[in-house]
């Protein structure tokens, strides 16, 4: 048996992006003392969920892929030897942003990055107003602990982006989570773990919780936590997260599950792709 541990922050915004670093760095080296091999950080995970507003503020937030949070938290994946999914607001240039996700190796090499692909525009999910479409593909990268793949939060309502992974190889999905009550309540129970069973993957879906009413006030919205991991066969892994207070979840992976379940079920041996030209057209 091949097993991975792995660990999902769901964490409350502070008000200050210091002291939000300093959580996740914490939180990071509380998930190694448990024997960790894998750390997954909420989505945007340095700053708070600026997309329930639009304000040219919080550009500031934007940084390059090589920037002083990246190069902070590349250092403690060394420091640690732990790999790490590291959600950012990415700068690629002054007015070109993207809503992005690092991958590091255990010995704090950048592996890759995935950027959004599918960004909302709806009330208080104003993303248009702060990101550019992800134009990378769907990379899954080949880690110290097996083939990782990222989706960000709006992506996981679209099957392809989770087909695609699975048919670059991955094992382990993380899905970097800013969602709220509402619609997606029932789309949240079912989406995730119905794409790790189609495609025969673990995913692993850490979400912010809490109200940011320290930045945004009455505009704040209560993020609602349930973190959790999904297995092959689209069943939990261990219990779902709180739904009101900070958490670290640690879960323990199968790897060899992979296998088993797309040998049980074979889709994609019957896939008919000849017949799916309609899914590709604009």
């Amino acid at each position: 048996m091949t097993t991975v541990r792995i660990a999902l922050t769901q964490l409350t915004w502070p008000g200050d992006k210091q002291a939000m670093l300093d959580k996740h760095e914490q939180a990071a080296r509380d998930a190694a003392a448990q024997g960790a091999q894998v750390v997954g950080f909420q989505e945007l995970f340095y700053g708070p969920y600026f997309g329930i507003t639009q304000d040219k503020k919080y550009y500031e937030y934007a940084e390059p892929d090589d920037g002083p949070v990246v190069q902070r938290f590349t250092a403690l994946a060394r420091e640690l030897g732990v790999v790490m999914i590291l959600p950012i607001y990415e700068e690629e240039q002054p007015g070109v942003y993207y809503n992005t996700a690092l991958v590091v190796e255990k010995d704090g090499t950048v592996l890759g990055k995935y950027r959004k692909h599918h960004i909302p525009q709806v009330e208080k999910f104003w993303e248009k107003f702060y990101f550019r479409p992800g134009n990378l593909g769907y990379p899954v990268f080949e880690t110290s602990v097996g083939r990782i793949g990222v989706l960000i939060c709006y992506d996981r309502h679209f099957p392809e982006a989770w087909r695609a992974l699975g048919l670059n190889g991955a094992q382990i999905v993380f899905n970097p989570n800013a969602s709220k009550p509402g619609l997606s309540n029932r789309l949240w129970e079912l989406e995730q773990p119905t794409a790790a069973a189609a495609n025969g993957y673990f995913v692993a879906v850490p979400n912010r919780v809490g109200a940011e009413t320290n930045e945004f006030g009455d505009e704040a919205v209560d993020f609602y936590g349930t973190s959790y991991v999904a297995d092959p066969r689209g069943n939990y892994v261990g219990e779902i997260g709180s739904s009101g207070k900070e958490e670290l979840l640690i879960r323990d992976l199968d790897l060899d599950l992979v296998r088993t379940a797309r040998d049980e079920w074979q889709f994609y041996r019957d896939r008919r792709p000849d017949s799916y030209g309609k899914l590709v057209q604009p």
